[in-house]
């Protein structure tokens, strides 16, 4: 008897499409949900008690793996001295310090409880700031699901074919400017069309949403400039990538292909929670000055900073700021991506791939995609087929080919051989 079919029959009667989340119903791939009873490592163990080899991560934020011991006991402690207060806490200031003691751009920050709550915050206050209606977002990239940023966003919305969200008002979206991604002719003619009313332009530094994209260093570049010039806020949406791809994030990696380069702003989730309901965002300090109490942007939330959420976080933060931590998790996570190169090749698939950090992405096509329109090229059905090929192997991918993937710190390398010899089974 299969208890994920069971589990699944039962949740589509009380909950929309049996999840909580639109990806996890594996609409795009086909087949039942696997729902997890228990996670450890780099594992998880399903319903009907078989394991996986786990490179979603809960998408991302158990850079550390399932389980670790520091983390737990972390939690652990926090949980005997309360849930939840509505006031501040010394473990929340803690929290920020750390997170700023590694992004020098973010001089204050606000916590937050989800990476959406984060990004719709950021547009509000760089309007605040600017007094300007208008902001840019890409093609493929997803900040979450508020109204205005539900506009040709990737994710969820790539996978069900949609480029916009029903019950987004006309009005609403009419303020945010899509541009395809990695084009610098479009960017700057955007700009020279509507440079004085732009508060903001708000990027994902490597696409997550769309699998796995990088900005290039001449589009980064330009795009700063361009927002410099006109006074428009640069807005770097790390939610995936803020402590995932290096402990600077990813504008540590274009600080060092650009000199003096910097966001105003920064959106981040996910590993700064270590797997508990946690984001943030912070920036200059002038810009940040204009939030609530200190200023007219309004911005609140009841467990912000949650003492839990915050012991998990720091627990995390702690962890991955020990020596040659990331220069281990980059070598395993490119140890992958090469080996699936390798067996590709020699099963004649087209196969292209990415990393940095703990974070990868592949494509079934020769050469890696810049932008949107080519991601939507990739072979759907070829992909579908692999994912459960890997699936009925004990190897847990993105259920979706528009999903980046990760690696953590538990994975090893006999982990990483056992993925290949499914790999070449699969392929």
């Amino acid at each position: 008897m299969d208890r994920n079919q069971q589990l699944f029959e039962r949740a589509q009667a009380c909950i929309p499409g049996g999840v909580n989340s639109p990806v996890r119903a594996f609409r795009a791939v086909g087949g039942t949900p696997r729902f997890v009873q228990r996670a450890q490592g780099a594992y998880f163990w399903d319903a009907n008690g078989t394991r996986y080899i786990d490179y979603i991560g809960s998408w991302g934020p158990m850079i550390l793996g399932h389980g670790h011991p520091a983390v737990v006991e972390a939690v652990q402690k926090a949980l005997v001295d309360g849930f939840s207060f509505g006031a501040p806490t010394e473990r929340e200031v803690e929290l920020a310090e750390a997170v700023m003691a590694h992004l020098p751009s973010v001089e204050q920050i606000r916590l937050v409880s989800s990476g959406t709550e984060a990004g719709m915050s950021c547009i509000r206050l760089a309007r605040g700031f600017t007094g300007r209606s208008l902001f840019i977002k890409f093609e493929g990239h997803y900040h979450g699901h508020a109204d205005a940023l539900l506009v040709k966003a990737g994710s969820g919305l790539a996978t069900f074919g949609h480029p916009t969200s029903a019950g987004v008002p006309a009005e609403v979206a009419q303020h945010t400017l899509v541009l395809p991604f990695n084009d610098i002719e479009a960017l700057e003619l955007a700009f020279q069309k509507h440079g004085a009313e732009l508060a903001a332009v708000m990027i994902e530094p490597i696409a997550g949403n769309m699998n796995f994209v990088r900005t290039t260093v001449p589009f980064m570049k330009r795009l700063r400039e361009l927002c410099t010039q006109h006074g428009a806020l640069l807005i770097l949406d790390e939610v995936m990538t803020g402590f995932r791809v290096a402990l600077g994030g990813a504008q540590s990696v274009y600080a060092k292909a650009i000199p003096g380069f910097a966001p105003d702003l920064t959106v981040m989730g996910k590993v700064i929670g270590g797997g508990m309901p946690l984001a943030a965002f912070g920036g200059r300090r002038d810009i940040m000055g204009k939030l609530a109490p200190l200023g007219g942007v309004y911005q609140a939330g009841t467990l912000s900073g949650n003492p839990v959420a915050t012991a998990c976080g720091l627990a995390t933060l702690r962890e991955i700021e020990k020596p040659g931590f990331f220069d281990a998790l980059a070598a395993r996570t490119r140890s992958l991506v090469d080996g699936l190169k390798a067996v590709a090749q020699d099963k004649g698939i087209a196969f292209s791939g990415d990393s940095e950090g703990g974070m990868f992405g592949f494509f079934l096509m020769p050469t890696l995609p810049q932008n949107y329109s080519t991601v939507m090229t990739t072979d759907g059905p070829a992909f579908n087929r692999f994912f459960h090929g890997m699936l009925d192997r004990g190897v847990y991918f993105a259920p979706a080919l528009y999903e980046a993937g990760f690696v953590s710190a538990a994975h090893t390398q006999a982990d990483i051989d056992t993925t290949l010899a499914a790999a070449r089974e699969a392929f």
